[in-house]
C-alpha cells in the first residue's frame, strides 16, 4: 500500500460520495424504514442523536476508508480493477465481516442485506471513482 501517491481529492470525493449514497440509502424512499425495524432503531432513538456527531464521525470514516482504499488499489488503477476492487471489498470483507458478526449477535438477514449492500455499493462507488480520477 502506497499512501505516499494517493489522489486526496479523488479520495475526497468518494468520501463525499459515499456520504451522499448513505443518505440516500439509508432514506425512508429507499431502506430507513426497514433498517430501522431490522436494527430495532426507533424515531425516539434517532430524536436523541447528536446528529452533527453522527454525521461528522460518519464522514470521517468515510474519508479514512476513502484514503486506505486508494492506497490499497494504487495510485492509477485500471477502471475494471478499481470497480471489481470495490465490490469485492464491500460484499466479502465488510459484508462478510458482518456477517459472521450477526449471527453471533442474532440480527435479521434483512439487516446484513442493508447494511452489505450499503458498504458494497459504497466501495464499488470508491473504485469508479478513483479509477476514473487519474
Amino acid at each position: 500500500m502506497d499512501f505516499g501517491s494517493i489522489n486526496w481529492l479523488a479520495a475526497i470525493a468518494a468520501a463525499v460520495a459515499a456520504f451522499v449514497l448513505g443518505g440516500a440509502w439509508y432514506s425512508p424512499a429507499l431502506f430507513g424504514k426497514p433498517w430501522m425495524k431490522a436494527s430495532g432503531m426507533t424515531e425516539e432513538k434517532v430524536a436523541q442523536g447528536n446528529m452533527p456527531v453522527i454525521f461528522g464521525v460518519s464522514f470521517v470514516w468515510a474519508l479514512l476508508g476513502a484514503l486506505c482504499f486508494a492506497a490499497f488499489i494504487g495510485p492509477k488503477p485500471e477502471l475494471g480493477f478499481a470497480t471489481a476492487a470495490g465490490f469485492a471489498t464491500g460484499l466479502f470483507w465488510i459484508t462478510g465481516s458482518f456477517g459472521i458478526n450477526y449471527q453471533f449477535e442474532h440480527k435479521p438477514l434483512s439487516l446484513l442485506a442493508i447494511n452489505g449492500g450499503y458498504h458494497t455499493v459504497q466501495y464499488t462507488l470508491y473504485g469508479l471513482i478513483l479509477g476514473l480520477w487519474h
